[in-house]
């Protein structure tokens, strides 16, 4: 995709964070962009404040992506509004909030993260896809994370696993996709940045919007969990010190990536590079995995 300029693109989880930095740098490129979050308050004062700026450009609608026919709904109103989509981001991403090591997580922490995480991607897959295959025109962006797709960190088990397997999923899809010789292009989206630090998304706070089909009966809730105060605080007895990036360099690197018709959609680096070859070294020589213990480089989570 060269000119986006008149076409249409859908974000989930474009409430906030990355979702809504990419909703808005689309917008700035003349696209119409719709929209989808769970939360219906932010998502309403979202699309107020940028409808300010753009007009009937932007229309939001409450999706939980989670729900196959949530999704089905968001395509009609996409297609009602704007006749059409042209650019589909799987962006939408929970953080589980489990307690405790991987066989103390409670069974709706992984159920909440794969329904979120891997089932969101593939009913955005499965049901936005198709519309792009019939006009013979588009492009799929699925929101993964360094943690999960270079290496996972051993202590964020259920949110490496969900987004391994957006990897995985989003691989398969490019390979099917330019097996039938499609002009549709699928992208894998690792949020980074050129300004060191972290990203202040819904990451830090695990547990919002937790559906009651995903409670933790015999755990403590987490709704309103501040995960962000105990990690400053980890940093600061390390000597370091939390610094955030402009979380709107994640969205100029997404759009670069997509006009370039790129793949991998991140900036690789030393930090990167190092990982990635101490796992294939691993495999390669079929040695014991140390870098899972070893002092990790991806220690400031980006999503």
């Amino acid at each position: 995709m060269q000119d986006l300029r008149g076409k249409v693109a859908v974000v989930t989880g474009g409430g906030g964070g990355i979702g809504r930095a990419l909703g808005e740098r689309f917008l700035a490129e003349g696209m119409q962009v719709v929209l989808a979050d769970i939360d219906a308050p932010l998502l309403e004062r979202t699309v107020d404040e940028l409808r300010g700026r753009h007009g009937d450009s932007v229309l939001g609608v409450p999706t939980d992506v989670s729900l196959l026919d949530s999704v089905e709904a968001l395509r009609d109103a996409t297609v009602a509004a704007f006749g059409t989509a042209h650019l589909v981001c799987n962006n939408a991403g929970i953080p589980s909030g489990s307690d405790g090591a991987l066989w103390e997580h409670h069974v709706n922490d992984w159920r909440w993260a794969l329904d979120v995480n891997v089932l969101g991607v593939i009913h955005g897959i499965n049901v936005f896809v198709p519309l792009l295959l019939a006009q013979g025109d588009g492009h799929v962006v699925n929101t993964s994370s360094s943690n999960g797709t270079f290496a996972p960190l051993s202590n964020s088990t259920v949110y490496a696993t969900t987004k391994s397997a957006v990897t995985t999923i989003t691989e398969c899809l490019w390979g099917q996709l330019r097996t039938i010789d499609s002009p549709v292009q699928a992208s894998l989206m690792l949020p980074s940045t050129r300004t060191p630090g972290a990203l202040d998304t819904g990451i830090w706070r695990p547990g919002r919007n937790r559906p009651e089909r995903y409670e933790r009966p015999g755990q403590a809730p987490t709704e309103g969990r501040d995960a962000l105060t105990p990690f400053v605080e980890q940093l600061e007895r390390h000597g370091q010190e939390l610094v955030f990036a402009p979380i709107e360099e994640v969205a100029e690197i997404t759009l670069e990536g997509i006009l370039a018709d790129r793949f991998w959609i991140y900036l690789p680096g030393e930090r990167s590079a190092a990982t990635i070859d101490a796992r294939a070294a691993s495999m390669r020589e079929g040695r014991d995995p140390d870098y899972l213990v070893a002092p990790s480089p991806w220690n400031v989570p980006k999503t």
